[in-house]
């Protein structure tokens, strides 16, 4: 099955982006060729210019107590584990504490280091990072694999804070959503939104072996999916076949 999200705001698309970058960071980090870490620190890049955002440290430590105001309201429910409950409010204090503990912009130390902004002017040009461009980024290259990992380290902790608080948010808001199976009638679905609730994300899952991909539109009253066919010149059209899928929508 292939999963594919869809974000009814802005909030939760810059969320999602920024997760999908802190995973790549992750995985190209852990490799010990310095190919891998040239794009580590291309991905970090791309992580500043998302972070840069003025609002977004004050999004997140708004939903992180919207969300702890939401699961302080379940105390005393018989029907849910008070040791769990505990568990989560612990944690999203947690994440607002260091969050808030943050001065200032997300990472802004980072301009100050003239080895890291030289390569981010440098790598936005094609090829602009050969040696002769960069000698001292070159001989970076050639540092032992364990010297190169403790400077990534050291360059990527301060996003941690926001890493690890967007991953709980979205945890949290992706549990919200209960799955149901639907059908796309000649490759199209159409579904009315309930008034009154405000959906946040759209979680779609189909069969890898059906081929399809799906062109999805959503706003606050209105879900619209079309499946399409990739044909052998890569050109998508729309399929005419009714095609089953699995679908939730999180609020």
């Amino acid at each position: 099955m292939i999963l594919y999200e869809y974000p009814f705001n802005e909030r939760i698309r810059t969320y999602l982006r920024l997760q999908q970058l802190f995973n790549r960071l992750g995985q190209l980090m852990a490799r010990s060729e310095a190919i891998d870490h040239h794009f580590a620190l291309t991905t970090l890049f791309e992580i500043i210019e998302v972070a840069s955002r003025a609002e977004l440290k004050s999004d997140v430590l708004k939903d992180l107590e919207r969300q702890k105001q939401l699961y302080n309201g379940y105390r005393g429910n018989p029907a849910i584990s008070e040791k769990v409950l505990e568990g989560l409010i612990a944690q999203l204090d947690n994440h607002f504490d260091a969050l808030n503990q943050v001065n200032g912009k997300i990472g802004q130390n980072l301009n100050d280091i003239d080895f890291l902004m030289a390569l981010r002017s440098r790598a936005a040009i094609p090829g602009g990072t050969c040696e002769f461009d960069l000698p001292a980024y070159f001989a970076w290259q050639h540092h032992d694999p364990k010297s190169r990992v403790a400077d990534l380290s050291q360059w990527v902790a301060p996003f941690a804070p926001l890493a690890q608080s967007i991953q709980l948010l979205l945890q949290m808001l992706r549990q919200s959503g209960s799955s149901q199976k639907v059908m796309a009638t000649a490759g199209q679905l159409q579904q009315n939104l309930p008034q009154g609730r405000s959906f946040q994300l759209l979680r779609l899952k189909i069969d890898a072996a059906l081929n399809f991909t799906p062109e999805i539109s959503c706003n606050r009253l209105l879900v619209v999916i079309r499946l399409l066919h990739q044909q052998s010149d890569g050109k998508l059209v729309a399929t005419s076949n009714d095609v089953p899928f699995e679908m939730s929508l999180c609020a």
